[in-house]
């Protein structure tokens, strides 16, 4: 029988030619698939504006300690409002007020706001005792993917986190990386053993509204080590409302929205300045500043106090809580 011999060349040409191509092999996308799924993310995103019935469910679940007793589930509720006060593409802010009624009455609390920023390079996250870094995202993990930069009542910062938006049996969802938290108030107040939360946010919009689905882990100090304590599961329920009239809080927006975006620049300037921040924790406000921040845009709406003077005392404030990260 006579036998043939190919060439090394020949040999590796036919094997290519022969080789199934692999059903896993990475896919470019083309530019227009990047922006078609740009624009479904940042729809997502801005969808979550509107007037809602809000639920918040907290259950501790696991004990991770033998001496630990989770302690009641608690639900409580209420009306807030949430509105896009900036749009600029890559970021989008959004910021939440509660509307509350008492005896007639109706009062409006800032909230939390959430900033989203598109394919961010460093994202500001929890370092643990009333400190907040500028975290490195890895290159190679920015493309397609969203921040969440979620701020305090008074805009001091609370935690961060990135990930992406993809869509799962159906569900569109954004879920992050692991994160670190300071305390809510509902558990700093009780001065638990544990001092922060290591958590993922899940957020998705559903029929009518949208989901904000917490996984916490509550974690603390002991025998010098951070441990877990117990494990909690937290969804907030936010359903589109027309039961209340939102504008008493879009009242205390107008008159307010300069002073918080002065108060923004200059806890932005304080975090560029300190690669991150330092800032005391306090168990009832949040942050050592909440306290006169808050007061300060009651009185520009009471009309006891100018804009304008609130922000150069608001500037003193945050100058005198504050010191760098680093």
């Amino acid at each position: 029988m006579t036998k043939f011999h190919l060439s090394p060349l020949l040999a590796a040409l036919m094997f290519a030619i022969a080789a199934p191509a692999l059903a896993d092999a990475p896919i470019a996308a083309s530019t227009e698939q990047i922006n078609v799924k740009f624009q479904a993310d940042r729809r997502q995103i801005l969808a979550m504006a509107g007037n809602y019935n809000v639920s918040f469910d907290f259950r501790e679940t696991t004990a991770w300690q033998p001496d630990y007793t989770p302690i009641e589930p608690k639900v409580s509720g209420g009306h807030e409002v949430v509105r896009v006060i900036e749009d600029s593409g890559r970021i989008i802010r959004l910021q939440h007020l509660l509307v509350a009624e008492q005896d007639g009455k109706t009062y409006i609390i800032k909230h939390w706001r959430q900033d989203w920023t598109y394919e961010p390079e460093k994202v500001l996250v929890y370092a643990g005792q009333g400190k907040w870094t500028l975290e490195e995202v890895p290159e190679r993990l920015r493309h397609g993917r969203w921040s969440q930069t979620v701020w305090q009542t008074d805009d001091s910062p609370r935690y961060g986190g990135w990930g992406e938006w993809s869509d799962e049996g159906g569900v569109p969802r954004w879920r992050s990386n692991w994160t670190m938290r300071p305390l809510a108030r509902r558990d700093a107040i009780r001065h638990p053993v544990y001092d922060r939360y290591r958590a993922i946010n899940r957020h998705s919009p559903t029929p009518t509204g949208w989901i904000h689905w917490q996984d916490n882990i509550k974690m603390g100090m002991r025998d010098g080590n951070l441990v877990p304590f117990v494990q909690e599961s937290v969804l907030n329920t936010y359903t589109l409302s027309t039961g209340y009239d939102p504008k008493p809080a879009d009242d205390y927006w107008a008159n307010t929205s300069p002073y918080w975006a002065a108060v923004r620049a200059e806890w932005d300037k304080a975090i560029a300045a300190g690669g991150g921040v330092t800032v005391g924790e306090v168990a009832e406000t949040g942050s050592a500043a909440a306290e006169r921040l808050m007061d300060m845009a009651s009185e520009i709406t009471d009309g006891k106090l100018t804009t304008d003077a609130a922000i150069k005392r608001a500037r003193a404030v945050i100058a005198e809580v504050t010191a760098p990260a680093k």
